[in-house]
């Protein structure tokens, strides 16, 4: 019977048949055989060989090289020779179970986890011991290249962690006396790996050497200090204080059954040093005669297929914790997780991570199959390939399979039955490809990627969602951390941060730059930034030969699997400026009716390419928005753009025009041209939704009054500008109003019209008043008055003298101020707005105050409350009774003056949205508290007061900060006199 062969890959390539070698000839050609053994059973493209044997500059002769390789290594295999298969333009390594020593490492080290929280400490060693035994040296001995180099680093990762299960297990056996002096070879070679430093503290501490124990900790905390800039981890200081104190609960074991013997005689203060112990006293030295890897074959085979965790894997703890809790345990049902996001936002990354965290709670194996849903060059892999793909993997004979899918499906459902095992099934296209794959019986876990979102899976098998979003800005940093190095990270500060933003925080984009930084290690970081940032709004800095990591490619899988409406509308949507788009913006923008779009949003969001972070609010990140304006300017026409544009506009202008309207119903009208087919702008039914409708889109309005005004749509930046002027003033939000509004007056400039510029200088003047800049405040409302006055805009002129008088007021002419208020009664009439005159009459009561007449004040405010009161105007109302409780005060009358701001402060809440009004009627409150003896309200509502205007940014917050400190805690300051 001929012998089976057997590869290696922990330590020199080989392969054996019994005991003798195959001779696999030249390095490069056993590099190709050692990236067919790592994929352990995976598809592996020919493009995928030239990078890991050339990398980034392979040679023209290189696909044609490999295919030299592989025939080589068939022709040395001989009989065996189809164990390396042909898959269209792939190779595959068909080994069965025992046959790779990186199989038989992983089946081990996962059967050592339930046996010890079994409690069977020796029998879990034994299994890591015999894991660790079949490294032979360092993992691809004789390999070259970056590749070869990356997956050493990842293999030997995995036999350090085994090393640390074994070595705990033989410090809770009481062998701490044995392990000092791998301990301290393990420290010596990982200095910065905290895990070993641990373990000898702990070792040398139980072998009576409290004061080594010590020692390795302080040489720790100077290490990391100097390294890293960090203090040492939570775990390990905590230690180091139970060590100082001399703990005695650390002498307890497990194994002995008491506590541990201090050996002071097999553990002498000079038996072990660091400076006497190098890393090669606890590497794996290659035997001095070649010997064949010992095969591990347990009575039912355990597969262990997880993929290696990715070495930059960072942050996610948050979303680790919730995914975790979604375990099940004992006989609770089996469970299925859906882990979702854009492409590249790190699903498979995320997914490999957790389970291979939780792979112990899995002990009968652990299955991965990539189901190629979103693949750049293979079909997905249809259910009944993927179920003989399982069943294979879980021991069943290829011969015993059923043809039929549902008889494929019942099988593997049988063979799970009373095992524990956990299944990562990666990039999934729909549910169809997923429901046959589930278990049913109980306590199996299904882990799922793909980027869409699998609703039916969710809503008819229940399964979980686990939304992955872009990286924190700390995260983002961390990554760059892991890859770089930190003291490259931490001597470019602000070049990381602005490379973690112009990458949007997604993963892939992240690890693209990193390893662009990493091929150039003499640029400093803020090259790399710069470049970023001169190619912001293209893919182009993001482009990467191999199509897994080039962020075009990624993103062009799914936006192929659009239907061509979902396509269109994801293309249209760049034009949005953003932050988030509406559903009837989005109509508006695709010219559709609202049920189509909302349909088409579903796709998009099914699909990753938006996300919708509140309910009818759709989002994207930069990436995608570049990757959208690509598609966009290669395939939508100039007159399609535009006609998307003027909808646009159209929605958001007619929609803040409504607004504007219910808002402030005593201001000039201003006349819009209808809007383009297919807009649908919002209603509005009150004047709190209104309201309401304003602060959502708020920073919507601002982009894309920009956007008007650069597109040439004039008449609409400068129309937007009217709309928002009123909201945002009585929002006190002076610098989006001052935006706005110099945005609008080129646009008006452009177009020369007396009306547009009238307006605009009517706006520019509230905003320059508010930011108490008067005389650029009284060229604008003067140059305004002028251009109402030549196109005969009476309401409009009547508004800009009561507007005048508030600059004047400023300016300190109070009866300048006052004339002007005068000038807009007349122009008013007998006939003129009700709420326009309560108004006017308020301001002439005002002034009247403010100039000592504060009897007569009280008339003209008698007159316009009893206006306010009878229209039921709260915001009119909270005016007056401000300027009658300012008049009360200063006659002497301070609990009338603290009824009339009481109300006033009512009013204003009632309102909502006018802050900066609230806090000064809180200030003239507090003046007329403290005129009654309360000075500890007085100096409560200033507090509040001030902490409003603070968060405005306004500039009287200064003013009254300082009239509080005034208040001493006695309340002794001399209050404003009458």
């Amino acid at each position: 019977m001929r012998e089976q062969v057997r590869f290696a890959v922990l330590g020199p390539v080989s392969a054996w048949r019994g005991a003798v070698e195959v001779d696999l000839g030249p390095p490069r050609q056993r590099a190709v055989l050692a990236v067919l053994l790592l994929a352990e059973g995976g598809r592996v493209p020919v493009d995928r060989l030239v990078d890991a044997l050339w990398g980034a500059a392979p040679p023209a002769s290189a696909v044609g090289s490999v295919r030299t390789y592989v025939h080589r290594l068939r022709r040395a295999l001989g009989e065996d020779a189809a164990l390396i298969r042909s898959v269209g333009d792939a190779y595959v390594v068909r080994a069965l179970p025992g046959d790779l020593d990186l199989a038989d490492f992983r089946e081990l080290t996962a059967r050592a986890e339930p046996v010890r929280r079994a409690g069977d400490l020796h029998g879990a060693a034994v299994h890591l011991r015999d894991a660790l035994a079949l490294w032979r040296g360092p993992a691809l001995s004789g390999v070259r290249g970056e590749f070869a180099q990356v997956r050493r680093e990842q293999l030997e990762a995995l036999r350090l962690s085994a090393l640390e299960c074994l070595l705990g297990i033989r410090l809770e056996l009481g062998e701490h006396a044995q392990v000092v002096t791998e301990l301290a070879g393990l420290v010596a070679g990982h200095p910065l790996d905290e895990r070993f430093r641990e373990m000898l503290m702990l070792a040398l501490y139980r072998t009576g050497r409290q004061s080594a124990a010590l020692e390795t900790y302080a040489e720790a905390r100077t290490l990391l200090a100097e390294e890293l800039g960090v203090d040492p981890a939570p775990a390990l200081q905590h230690l180091y204080e139970r060590i100082l104190r001399g703990d005695g609960d650390l002498l307890a074991v497990r194994g002995g059954g008491g506590p541990a013997t201090v050996d002071r005689h097999s553990a002498t203060p000079d038996a072990v040093t660091l400076d006497t112990v190098t890393p090669d006293a606890v590497t794996p030295a290659p035997s001095a005669t070649p010997q064949p890897p010992s095969p591990h074959r347990p009575a039912r085979p355990v597969p262990t297929q997880l993929p290696s965790d990715l070495p930059g894997f960072v942050g996610r703890e948050a979303q680790l914790a919730q995914a975790s809790a979604l375990v099940p345990e004992g006989d609770a049902p089996s469970a299925t997780v859906v882990i979702g996001g854009t492409a590249g936002v790190g699903k498979t990354a995320f997914a490999i991570h957790w389970a291979r965290r939780i792979a112990p709670r899995f002990p009968d194996g652990q299955l991965y199959l990539n189901l190629r849903g979103f693949d750049p060059v293979g079909a997905p892999v249809p259910p009944a390939q993927a179920l003989r793909t399982l069943l294979e993997a879980l021991a069943v004979p290829p011969r015993e399979l059923p043809e039929d899918q549902d008889a494929l499906a019942a099988r593997l459902r049988t063979v799970l039955t009373g095992r524990r095992v956990l299944i990562l099934l990666d990039n999934a296209r729909d549910a169809g490809q997923i429901r046959p794959l589930l278990p049913g019986a109980p306590g199996c876990l299904v882990i799922v990627t793909s980027r869409n979102r699998l609703g039916g899976l969710v809503a008819v098998d229940g399964a979980r969602p686990l939304r992955l979003d872009v990286l924190t800005a700390r995260e983002g940093r961390d990554l760059l951390l892991r890859r770089l190095g930190a003291e490259r990270v931490a001597a470019e500060p602000e070049a990381v941060r602005e490379i973690v933003e112009l990458c949007a925080r997604l993963p892939l984009a992240l690890a693209v730059a990193a390893a662009r930084a990493a091929d150039r290690t003499a640029f400093p970081l803020a090259a790399l930034a710069d470049e970023l940032a001169e190619g912001h709004g293209s893919l182009d800095a993001f482009t990467d030969a191999d199509q897994a990591a080039d962020v075009r490619a990624v993103l062009s899988w799914s936006y192929h699997a659009l239907s061509p409406a979902a396509a269109r509308l994801f293309r249209l949507l760049v034009l949005h400026p953003g932050p988030d788009v509406s559903l009837p913006a989005a109509a508006s923008l695709a010219g559709l009716g609202a049920a189509a779009t909302r349909s088409l949003l579903a796709e998009l969001v099914h699909a990753h390419l938006v996300d919708e972070p509140a309910p009818g609010r759709y989002a994207w990140h930069d990436l995608l928005r570049a990757y959208a304006a690509e598609l966009s300017a290669g395939t939508d026409g100039p007159d399609e753009i535009t006609a998307a544009r003027r909808r646009m506009a159209d929605h958001y202008l007619h929609s803040a025009y409504a607004a504007a309207r219910l808002m402030d119903l005593t201001r000039d009208r201003i006349v819009l041209a209808e809007p383009s087919p297919g807009v649908h702008s919002e209603s509005h039914t009150t004047p709190q939704r209104a309201m309401a409708w304003f602060g959502t889109e708020r920073a919507v309005l601002v982009a894309v009054l920009k956007e008007a005004s650069a597109h040439g749509f004039d008449v609409h930046a400068w129309q937007l500008a009217w709309c928002v002027e009123h909201h945002f003033g009585r929002q006190g939000l002076w610098h989006e109003l001052g935006v706005t509004l110099r945005t609008a007056l080129q646009s008006a400039d452009r177009l020369g019209d007396p009306t547009a510029l009238a307006h605009i200088h009517r706006g520019l003047a509230q905003a320059e008043s508010y930011a108490k800049r008067t005389g650029d405040a009284r060229a604008h409302i003067e140059r305004a008055i002028e251009l109402f006055a030549k196109v005969g805009d009476v309401p409009a002129l009547t508004e800009s003298h009561r507007q005048l008088s508030v600059v004047l007021e400023v300016q300190g002419d109070l009866e300048g101020a006052l004339d002007h208020h005068r000038q807009a009664l007349e122009l008013l009439g007998p006939d003129g707005d009700g709420r326009l005159r309560s108004w006017i009459l308020n301001g002439l009561g005002w002034y009247h105050s403010l100039l000592g007449r504060h009897r007569e004040a009280l008339e003209f405010c008698a007159t316009a409350l009893e206006l306010a009161r009878a229209r039921d105007d709260d915001y009119t109302l909270g005016h007056v009774l401000n300027s009658i409780g300012h008049a009360r005060h200063h006659l002497g009358a301070h609990d009338e003056a603290v009824a009339a701001f009481d109300e006033a402060l009512a009013r204003f809440r009632q309102v909502g949205g006018v802050p900066w009004a609230e806090a000064h009627t809180l200030a003239s409150l507090a003046d007329s508290r403290l005129a009654l003896g309360q000075p500890d309200r007085a100096r409560a509502l200033l507090a509040e007061g001030v902490r409003i205007l603070e968060r405005l940014g306004h500039p009287d917050a200064g003013a009254m900060r300082e009239k509080l400190a005034a208040l001493t805690p006695d309340g002794d300051r001399a209050a404003p006199s009458g």
